[in-house]
């Protein structure tokens, strides 16, 4: 029975969509919800974003970026975790390929629309009114008249586990698409016929097949899971038991101790000792899942020699 891969994996996603043209032309039609005479025809990339990484503490997982034969620019990024700076660095980014399209001295009509299609696999809209709300769509456009466009920037972000698949036998390359990346994992044994009856479909399928791959590129596959489980766990770490845990002792030290002597310095401590707490647990997880000891001292910061007297004073 073949093994499948995550294809929101940074070597497996490049493999789908930045190896097969057919393919990112699908999912950028579909995504964007492209139709008529704005569909794209055929793409060439931009290899030089093609570079695969090991992104152990990198927010950007992955970039795609082509141009169609008008030379409307695209960008396809997937981003494993939210972060704050996300948003800006995506308007960044597009913005700056929106200018290098126009050389010193051209008119800036030759400039081209640039799109950014960024697939979240993270919620980041948690407000109730926004709760079923996955697909955002943004365009610069007059406050009071929305239908007036400025156009040169539209940014598309989708939060995927928000999806949900319709029960329907006749679902679109849209929905298809969106199942094929938060339905297919390394868990998955058996593929959707739905899958399978569409040509672009069972392209993708094949392509993170676990044959498909050399040795070198599995071991790849691995530390770039391996990676994005790191920065997940430094993350839920810092954010959850370090900071909180630190509070909570400090306050508790604090009023024990006095009450402007106390809060000082009682916090100061609680937040040392939640830190230091948070990062032995992390050593510890990272310990067993095999991660080499250089990779944890890069993650967490401490050298060897620090980890192992962490790992002997508990």
């Amino acid at each position: 029975m073949p093994r499948y891969l995550d294809p929101k994996n940074d070597l497996m996603f490049k493999k789908v969509f930045g190896e097969h043209k057919h393919l990112c032309i699908s999912l950028l039609n579909s995504l964007l919800k492209f139709e008529g005479e704005a569909m794209i025809e055929w793409i060439e990339y931009d290899t030089s974003e093609l570079v695969p990484e090991i992104p152990l503490l990198k927010d950007s997982i992955v970039d795609v970026r082509c141009r169609d034969r008008r030379g409307r620019e695209f960008i396809v990024e997937m981003q494993m975790k939210w972060t704050k700076d996300f948003q800006q660095r995506i308007v960044f980014n597009a913005s700056k390929l929106y200018v290098k399209q126009v050389k010193k001295g051209e008119d800036i009509e030759l400039a081209q629309p640039v799109y950014s299609l960024n697939l979240v696999n993270d919620i980041f809209e948690r407000e109730p009114k926004m709760e079923q709300v996955y697909y955002h769509h943004y365009k610069i456009v007059n406050i009071e008249h929305t239908e007036k466009q400025i156009k040169g920037l539209e940014f598309v972000f989708i939060e995927l586990p928000k999806f949900k698949s319709l029960n329907s036998k006749d679902q679109d390359y849209f929905d298809l698409w969106l199942r094929f990346l938060t339905e297919i994992h390394g868990e998955t044994r058996e593929i959707p016929s739905e899958f399978l009856a569409k040509q672009e479909l069972s392209d993708a399928v094949k392509c993170v097949e676990a044959g498909s791959l050399t040795e070198e590129e599995l071991d790849l596959y691995d530390r770039v899971r391996d990676a994005i489980l790191v920065k997940k766990l430094l993350m839920k770490g810092s954010r959850e038991e370090g900071f909180e845990a630190g509070e909570a002792k400090g306050r508790k030290e604090g009023r024990a101790e006095g009450e402007a002597k106390g809060r000082k310095e009682g916090r100061a401590e609680g937040e040392a000792k939640g830190r230091a707490d948070s990062t032995f647990e992390i050593v510890q997880n990272l310990k067993k899942l095999g991660i080499p000891m250089d990779q944890i001292s890069k993650a967490t910061g401490l050298s060897v020699d620090e980890i192992e007297r962490l790992s002997q004073s508990r």
